[in-house]
């Protein structure tokens, strides 16, 4: 008795410990993120375009307004396919093309976000030029396998009763997938969605190669802009004090971001599944 008291005292100090090791890094993150950044949050900083180099003041609103773009066009070009890329594979995919497909899907998942940027780079931007496009199309290849397999999961989780019990009310199976299945899984596809966009929203590597960045607004997707983490690569590179100062309030604003999208998702998946 008194030595599985022991054991059992030193395993939860060991999970302790594991839990602050693993922790620390990440308050340590944050907290410098916020010692640096807060300084720079004001109003001017959210409404305001750059100042010309080396003129202290401005803002990063180009940088917010092409974020925003880019996430949205990523999610038009990539959600769809890797939504009925999901459904294929969870419910019609048998043999060796679902096959096939899936570990194409797990091999795409594990590219470096670099060379989905020089993908997009020799495919449209040597022929066309740099734009938010070509920066949506480089996202997309790293969104895509990351949908598919949160919605072909989310599927496989749905029990067999539903699909059943529509099949037995005479429904077509494509009603029975739209219409019973998706719905009973909407949840955790919504969650999964969530957090590719997470992710996606704090990638820079491949916008170096496409959206290139821009210091004015942004009025077509055929043109170069600008994101939260180019302008903290490109503001944290610079001589300039003051664009320091900017990188550590734009990468403060992108944490508070991607922070507020896991919690929104962990508190939707609580929330359905009650």
């Amino acid at each position: 008795m008194i030595i599985r008291k022991i054991k059992d005292k030193l395993f939860t100090l060991f999970a302790i410990a594991s839990f602050i090791i693993v922790s620390l890094p990440l308050f340590h993150i944050i907290l410098t993120i916020i010692v640096n950044g807060i300084g720079a949050i004001n109003l001017e900083f959210f409404i305001a375009l750059p100042n010309p180099p080396g003129v202290p003041g401005g803002g990063i609103v180009n940088a917010i307004e092409g974020s925003i773009i880019l996430v949205c066009l990523t999610m038009l070009i990539s959600f769809p396919i890797g939504f009925f890329g999901g459904i294929y594979l969870a419910e019609y995919g048998k043999g060796p093309l679902a096959e096939t497909i899936r570990n194409l899907t797990n091999s795409l998942s594990g590219i470096p976000s670099i060379v989905a940027g020089i993908f997009s780079y020799t495919l449209i931007v040597i022929y066309f030029g740099f734009s938010a496009l070509a920066g949506a199309i480089a996202l997309s290849l790293l969104a895509i396998p990351y949908i598919v397999r949160t919605t072909e999961e989310a599927l496989k989780a749905v029990p067999n009763d539903i699909r059943e019990a529509g099949l037995a009310l005479g429904l077509p199976r494509w009603k029975v997938t739209l219409y019973l299945v998706v719905a009973a899984a909407k949840p955790r596809i919504l969650a999964g969605t969530l957090l590719a966009v997470a992710r996606l929203i704090g990638e820079a590597a491949p916008l170096l190669f496409t959206a290139f960045g821009n210091p004015f607004y942004t009025y077509s997707i055929f043109e170069p802009t600008d994101a939260l983490p180019l302008l903290i690569f490109n503001y944290a590179l610079s001589p300039y004090p003051d664009w320091h100062l900017k990188a550590w309030g734009a990468a403060l604003v992108l944490i508070i971001i991607v922070l507020s999208i896991n919690l929104t998702v962990k508190y939707y998946v609580q929330r359905e599944g009650k």
